[in-house]
């Protein structure tokens, strides 16, 4: 008689707890796209700066100049190139731009979640690195950045990932490879923003931790001192392979100062002259402090428990705490030693701070006094919310028809404050359901109701005017299919959002220079040729009784005129005018 089959041995309690940690992995990672994600491909590039880099990456495309970005006629040096040529990339493989110009912030924001998951499980537990992505997803203005086509989420996740590499080596290690790939991501950084150089600050809290015998501190033989300058040379490696190419073909244009003018820009007025001597933006020292609490809520909530704790880390001499703790002070004391500041250049400093305050949540989420925190933040937003849409709806106020005139909104305004409400109401659904003892499962549950209502009811609900898709449209309807446009006071939403290829006579160019321009443009074809000119680059120039009101937009009125409205020898003087800086809201 046959015996019978053993039966399978059940899972250990080890087998059991990697399953489990591999389901909420994926579980976490699913809802860090959905959040992430939701909206993409129902609106355009938004101002100020979607649209500016998004018409670069078009003309990239359009041009087959990768090397050089321009903004129309004129070459665009306040940047480096790095995050047009992603969003030009992702161009030619989804063949969108509503869905390339986003794509290259949501894949870096994701890669920032994984990079600070990765450091938290090995660091610490994969417990800890849950927490730690989630701290960051979490975070109000890690989240509004990564669903922005700015350069921001990028630069953000090229410093992550050079910070990943070094704390690999620094505290897990040795591992040179992972060291020397940090410093090759601190170099993409670089050509991204400029500060991503800053990820190399995390070897000065090391140098401190060695000297000082700290505990954590991987044993690393630093007998072999080249290695530690390999790290340079990667560094380098990565700006070189933008660097060497564009100073070769600047130079093969030598006889055009348009473009030595370009790597004088590039290189030296937006990097340390702008560090040094900011020319806006500016505010005092501490300008940033009220900042890392109301930007980086609810996340923020956790500083009363974590600065104790972080302060008998350090005591205990942790360099787990140590190392992002001491580069964060560090790149805080960075950018507030210069004048110019905008709130997200310390973006940078949020994996981070999640990092280090993720392997004491679980100990905090047991106290009454962060889960009292984290109701007053649902019950503040859900108020705040709820309360403006329904005073809206009930009174409408001045101050909700300036806003929607400003905008150039001509939707219905009801939807506006309708989705105040729905944002509210979910706020304090979330906190009814969960209630005090998972407070934190409200947090969440109400910060993805707020980013699922933004994307797919207010992306669509604001885009044609936000993006100046519903003006461009105004425009085409009154020119012919075979008409002619032409640009003069014009911002980049404008060329981008446009039917068909428009001619621009400069960009940061005087206003007053642009119109005479495009005036003796015009007059060499009026019957075909158009002029789209933002009010005050008109002067008393044009007779508005033969122009074209096309509408108010982006908190500007724009008009459209054949050349017999333009009055003769006509110069508008009024219009000469300093370009907006760059980063300033349009």
């Amino acid at each position: 008689m046959a015996s019978a089959a053993p039966h399978p041995a059940p899972p250990s309690r080890g087998e059991r707890e990697q399953s489990s940690d591999r389901r909420n992995f994926w579980l976490l990672a699913f809802f860090a796209i959905l959040i992430l994600s939701v909206g993409i491909g129902l609106r355009d590039p938004w101002p100020s700066d979607e649209p500016r880099y998004t018409l670069a990456a078009k003309q990239m495309v359009e041009s087959g100049d990768w090397l050089f970005p321009h903004r129309g006629v004129e070459l665009y040096a306040d940047k480096p190139p790095m995050l047009m040529w992603l969003e030009a990339a992702s161009f030619e493989v989804v063949r969108s731009w509503r869905v390339a110009f986003i794509l290259p912030s949501i894949l870096a924001a994701l890669g920032t979640l994984w990079c600070i998951y990765d450091l938290g499980q090995r660091l610490w537990n994969p417990r800890v690195g849950r927490y730690a992505a989630l701290g960051a997803l979490m975070c109000i203005q890690f989240v509004f950045q990564a669903k922005r086509a700015q350069i921001d989420p990028l630069v953000v996740f090229f410093i992550t990932a050079a910070n990943w590499g070094l704390l690999r080596h620094l505290l897990c290690g040795p591992d040179w490879r992972l060291y020397w790939f940090g410093c090759f991501c601190a170099g993409l950084g670089v050509i991204t923003k400029g500060v991503g150089f800053l990820a190399v600050l995390m070897l000065l809290p090391y140098v401190w931790a060695v000297l000082r015998r700290w505990d954590g501190i991987a044993a690393i033989d630093n007998g072999k001192w080249w290695r530690w300058l390999l790290g340079l040379v990667f560094l380098l490696l990565a700006i070189d392979l933008w660097l060497i190419p564009m100073l070769l073909a600047a130079r093969a244009h030598a006889s055009d100062p348009v473009y030595a003018a370009y790597v004088h820009n590039i290189l030296f007025k937006q990097t340390a002259h702008r560090y040094a001597n900011a020319w806006h933006h500016i505010h005092g020292p501490f300008f940033y402090l009220p900042l890392m609490v109301y930007n980086w809520l609810p996340l923020s909530l956790t500083y009363p428990g974590t600065l104790p704790r972080w302060w008998q880390a350090l005591k205990a001499k942790d360099a787990r705490i140590l190392l992002p703790l001491g580069w964060i002070v560090l790149v805080f004391l960075f950018f507030s030693a210069s004048g110019g500041k905008r709130d997200v250049y310390i973006l940078p400093i949020v994996p981070m701070l999640a990092l280090i305050t993720a392997p004491y949540l679980d100990e905090m989420l047991a106290k009454r006094w962060l889960r009292w925190l984290g109701a007053i933040f649902l019950l503040l937003i859900g108020s705040c919310m709820l309360g403006l849409g329904i005073y809206a709806l009930a009174t409408h106020p001045a101050f909700a028809t300036k806003l929607a005139y400003d905008r150039g909104f001509e939707g219905p305004a009801d939807s506006l404050w309708w989705m105040c409400i729905v944002i509210g109401a979910a706020q304090w659904l979330a906190l009814a359901i969960f209630r005090l003892r998972r407070v934190h499962c409200a947090v969440a549950g109400g910060m993805f109701a707020l980013w699922m209502v933004w994307g797919l009811w207010g992306y669509p609900l604001l885009n044609d005017s936000s993006s100046s898709v519903g003006l461009m449209d105004r425009v085409a309807a009154h020119v012919g299919p075979h008409d002619d446009i032409g640009l003069v006071d014009w911002k980049e939403q404008n060329m981008l959002m446009l039917d068909r290829h428009a001619t621009d006579f400069g960009f940061s160019t005087p206003t007053s220079q642009q119109f005479m321009l495009g005036v003796q443009w015009q007059a060499a074809a009026p019957a075909t040729r158009w002029l789209f000119v933002q009010e005050p680059a008109m002067g008393q120039c044009v007779d508005r009784s033969k122009a074209i009101d096309v509408g108010h937009a982006n908190r500007r009125d724009w008009w459209l005129f054949k050349a017999d409205a333009v009055i003769p020898n006509c110069i508008p003087k009024n219009s000469d005018e300093a370009p907006e800086p760059e980063d300033a809201a349009s």
